[in-house]
């Protein structure tokens, strides 16, 4: 069976044992929040909320994963406070179907769902779409990661896997949706308090990573609030399971973030949030190539500065007593810049690269409900002005340039009796792509239009209040991005003007069970499995040194299998996640290097509610991965992490919270299959946090 094999089957029966002998008959208590105070249950019928009882918000109508006819995951403010994530993607480490990709330092994260993205080829930036507080988020240039930003500014994550997502998000969703939440001041703001100063230290002994964080919050009457947080991180180099030493990590990055939120109205049902964020990371001596480790042909930097800036005003209207009228209405600014020099070097390391995005989106649902049924109907539009830059030197291959597209949506969602509920929609986009003229690209370069077509249909039928079988079947056409039309590799010949949009369609079907009471009163256990089939046309590919650089040569096959599982009892809960999925090239039958292995991921642990206490273990075991084309194999591996949490409800220490785990805990050699760079060995991570309350 192998060492992994053997982890794997010690742990899945040491958690079938605690499942099944561990559990003592006691009633299900609210849990508590970072702050101590209670939280209500979701279902007081249920008793218990498991990670597919979160409610996502992202999929139109709110609703819980559970009872979403896609499938989605939900990390909330609980996970990421525990993982004390250091890089962004180090969120997603335990989602099925989920992957990180591209290099080690907070410079080259990048995403991959369901065996699409990746920071090394063409457009894979734009196969998922990534939003902040709704504002989409997109950076590319050679050897970088695409979305800069830090963890410690987050609530939430959810995923939204598959084409179907491209409704609501834009065309394009190829892999799916990635919608980060950041912190409010009513998060903080609980019971009579008015006024929460938080102050937080975080330490990671291998990186000698430190983490210094305050957050103010304060309520100045029941309709304005304010939330202020700043943090700073330094990172640095770290040291592989082996003793190898990777470097170039080093570097320092202060963020922060401004929010405002204020109702008015009827019913106080009217909101207006002003936000500002603010990320800003410094590295010297770093590797040019930041997805890949040891490539020496790249050379090095003597700087890098990158700064990311999200300006938002948003307003909404939920207007209860007006069922024709639920409006969202925002407006955002984001600038992406990156600032890299080189002494003494040539113009392609000293340049500066930035996106600058203006976007407007607005929608509203209509309400219809009879006796039997609810109806929802929602429109909306999507406009996106985007200004690509290069500033040092023009570049044949980063054309500059602005990219427009503006998408208009329909999505109606009907339920029948609470059990069946049917989504429709389509979206149709329109896109120009207008180069800035220089030395690479003439005078008379024409602009490109693209029009792209998103429609999709998904059910969800409740057998029994406690079992559901879904499905769905989307298509998406992801429009070309000004670079893959515009590179002049070869001359103003390269141009491949008559690029045409890839083309998905994707098929899901899968099924949700829930049981309680099972092992002892209060306690429940959900599971919920995808199947999918994703079948790519005119595949977007990179013929380097060819002319035109950029054709639709591709066709391509993605499919596989998502399992999520969670059990949860007052003494005891289970987490698990399992993805399989393979990809080829339909035209050459070869695999597809976008594609991550097998992976199980699986959590087991023991809270104690009433000592403030929860602790356990984290596994991770990954398959080798040998179906690849070009890029390189991989072996298999486990990687196991422990961790304890304390935050007190009684006595002189409320207000305090403590937090410590130990990642690779085995010191395990390995390397992730989409990452650059091999893993981080064993690192003990520690958190302290001090909350102050007035009222």
């Amino acid at each position: 069976m192998g060492l992994v094999g053997c982890r794997a089957a010690l742990l899945l029966g040491g958690a079938a044992f605690i499942l099944s002998t561990g559990m003592q008959g006691v009633r299900a208590q609210d849990a508590t929040d970072q702050t101590g105070e209670q939280v209500v249950n979701q279902d007081e019928k249920k008793g218990r909320v498991t990670a597919l009882d979160r409610l996502v918000v992202g999929a139109g109508v709110d609703k819980v994963a559970i009872d979403t006819p896609q499938s989605v995951t939900v990390i909330d403010q609980s996970e990421i406070d525990s993982d004390q994530a250091t890089e962004i993607t180090d969120l997603v480490k335990n989602v099925a179907g989920v992957n990180a990709t591209g290099g080690a330092s907070a410079f080259g994260q990048g995403f991959n769902v369901r065996g699409i993205g990746g920071s090394e080829t063409a457009g894979e930036e734009g196969r998922i779409i990534i939003n902040v507080d709704g504002v989409n988020k997109y950076f590319e240039q050679y050897r970088m990661g695409g979305l800069f930003t830090d963890p410690e500014l987050y609530k939430q994550v959810e995923i939204l896997r598959g084409p179907a997502s491209s409704t609501l998000y834009g065309s394009g969703a190829l892999g799916g949706v990635i919608n980060f939440t950041t912190k409010d001041a009513s998060d903080f703001l609980t019971g009579d308090l008015n006024t929460v100063l938080r102050i937080k230290g975080s330490y990671a002994t291998n990186s000698d990573s430190a983490l210094g964080a305050s957050i103010l919050a304060h309520r100045f009457n029941d309709n304005a609030e304010i939330l202020l947080a700043g943090n700073y991180r330094t990172g640095g180099n770290y040291t592989t399971g082996d003793g190898t030493e990777v470097t170039g990590l080093e570097l320092d990055s202060p963020n922060g973030l401004a929010k405002g939120t204020f109702t008015f109205g009827e019913n106080m049902e009217q909101q207006i949030r002003l936000s500002y964020q603010q990320y800003t990371a410094t590295a010297t001596d770093q590797e040019f190539n930041q997805i890949n480790g040891g490539s020496s042909s790249f050379g090095d930097l003597d700087k890098r500065v990158v700064t990311d800036k999200t300006a938002i005003i948003a307003y909404q209207n939920e207007a209860s007593d007006n069922p024709w009228l639920d409006l969202n209405i925002q407006t955002s600014y984001s600038d992406t810049y990156n600032e890299q020099t080189q002494d003494g070097g040539s113009s392609f390391y000293n340049s500066d690269y930035g996106y600058e995005t203006y976007q407007f989106n607005v929608d509203n649902t209509f309400e219809h409900i009879g006796d039997n049924f609810e109806n929802f109907l929602t429109i909306g539009n999507q406009t996106a002005y985007q200004k690509r830059t290069r500033d040092g030197s023009d570049s044949s291959s980063h054309a500059e340039g602005t990219d427009f597209q503006s998408g208009f949506f329909v999505q109606n969602e009907f339920i029948w009796d609470e059990r069946l509920t049917i989504i429709t929609g389509t979206r149709l986009d329109y896109q120009n792509l207008s180069p800035q003229e220089n030395s690479v690209i003439p005078a008379g370069t024409p602009d490109k239009d693209h029009i792209g077509f998103s429609p999709k249909i998904a059910a969800l039928y409740k057998i029994t209040d406690d079992f559901a079988v879904f499905g769905s079947i989307a298509h998406t056409e992801r429009l070309p991005t000004l670079d893959e039309v515009y590179d002049s590799s070869g001359g103003n010949t390269g141009f491949h003007l008559d690029l045409e949009p890839e083309k998905s369609n994707n098929y899901e079907i899968g099924f949700a069970a829930s049981a309680y009471d099972l092992i002892s009163d209060g306690d429940a256990l959900q599971f919920k499995t995808t199947g999918f089939y994703n079948d790519v046309t005119n595949l977007i590919e990179s013929n380097f040194g060819s002319i035109p650089r950029y054709t639709n040569v591709g066709n391509a096959e993605i499919y596989g299998v998502e399992i999520e599982l969670f059990y949860d009892s007052d003494p005891f809960y289970l987490n698990a996640g399992y993805s399989h999925v393979r990809g080829k090239n339909k035209d050459t039958g070869g695999y597809l290097n976008t594609v991550a292995p097998d992976e199980l991921a699986l959590t087991v642990g023991h809270k104690m509610p009433e000592k403030g206490i929860d602790f356990g273990w984290t596994s991770r075991i990954v398959a080798a991965q040998n179906q690849t084309d070009t890029r390189a194999t991989t072996a298999a591996f486990d990687v196991h992490d422990v961790f304890i949490n304390w935050i007190p409800v009684d006595g002189m220490l409320v207000g305090w919270e403590a937090r410590f785990r130990v990642d690779n805990i085995f010191n395990e050699q390995f390397q992730e299959y989409l990452e650059g760079y091999p893993a981080e060995g064993r690192s003990f991570k520690f958190t302290l946090a001090r909350q102050f309350g007035w009222s």
